[in-house]
């Protein structure tokens, strides 16, 4: 089964999933820019209802409570839109877990994680069906070390998958070989934001190790030019690991959604990317990364 905001669901009824989106955040103090701070259900609600009228079916919605989640208002974008979302356990980065973090055994943040997947988020009845944990640029902080150590025992507890964040694309082999020595099977881990960082061997590399590769950065060209993206799974799935490759947009800015007035919005990669992607790659092969490799992914499966 795949854990949703609004229940249990088969695995076949997801249809087109983005593995990495953001639609109510609330972020910390901290953060001073006010486009991450998304928070609107009106606009979210717009927003998937034009993203399931242009064929999609589900999103998983990345934001952990260090950044200010909201579950029960998932739920009822969820509910109000028609789109199935999946909700996460876990943390981001130090930058914002270090107040919720520091201090805690690695035994106490797997409960937390534990708990958030069987019973539900903080006071609500509203279950994760994914777990996070994130690295910093070029390195895995010992208090993000202990987020993804606990990572690993929720993971092995309810079989929930890891989706990771990577700072800029970085320490991608470091979290597999970390998550990897804890006993989580490779195909249980998707490492995020890959294409931050367009180094062939890289990928290569890490797509051997048969984790999962999130190319979640697509139509942001301020990165690389999807171009550039397209060649780069293109070459992958020619290479054997197009099993391996799941496609986002990770459009946490009120600037990114045309329902806030911004541009390019969730409908993006189907009305603009897949079109590129056809160009070189049939449909059987676009229809792996946008539906069956999501729902394999996300089913809870025991270790």
């Amino acid at each position: 089964m795949i854990r949703t905001v609004r229940g249990d669901l088969q695995p076949e009824l997801l249809g087109v999933t983005y593995p990495h989106e953001h639609l109510l955040t609330f972020p910390p103090a901290n953060v001073t820019d006010a486009d991450l701070k998304m928070d609107s259900e009106a606009a979210a609600i717009t927003e998937l209802t034009n993203f399931c009228a242009a064929g999609g079916g589900a999103l998983v919605e990345m934001t952990t409570r260090d950044y200010g989640q909201s579950p029960l208002g998932l739920r009822r974008v969820s509910a109000s839109s028609g789109a199935h979302v999946i909700c996460t356990t876990g943390f981001i980065k130090e930058t914002f877990c270090k107040p919720l973090v520091e201090g805690r055994s690695v035994a106490d943040l797997a409960d937390e994680m534990i708990r958030d997947v069987e019973s539900g988020i903080d006071d609500t009845d509203v279950r994760a069906g994914v777990i996070k944990a994130g690295s910093s640029l070029n390195t895995i902080t010992p208090l993000e070390d202990n987020v993804f150590r606990a990572a690993a025992v929720a993971h092995l507890r309810t079989g929930a998958p890891i989706s990771t964040h990577t700072e800029a694309g970085t320490m991608a082999l470091e979290q597999v070989a970390l998550l990897r020595s804890l006993g989580v099977a490779p195909e249980r881990i998707l490492i995020g934001h890959m294409d931050r960082l367009l180094d062939w061997d890289y990928h290569v590399a890490v797509a051997r190790t048969g984790a999962l590769l999130g190319y979640d950065q697509i139509s942001k060209e301020k990165y690389y030019p999807d171009s550039q993206r397209v060649d780069f799974i293109v070459r992958l799935v020619e290479a054997g690991f197009g099993q391996q490759i799941v496609l986002a947009g990770d459009l946490a800015r009120k600037s990114y959604w045309k329902s806030y007035n911004g541009a390019p919005g969730l409908t993006y990669i189907l009305e603009q990317f897949v079109p590129l992607l056809r160009q070189r790659l049939d449909q059987a092969a676009v229809d792996q990364m946008l539906i069956h490799t999501p729902a394999r992914f996300l089913q809870l499966q025991a270790s």
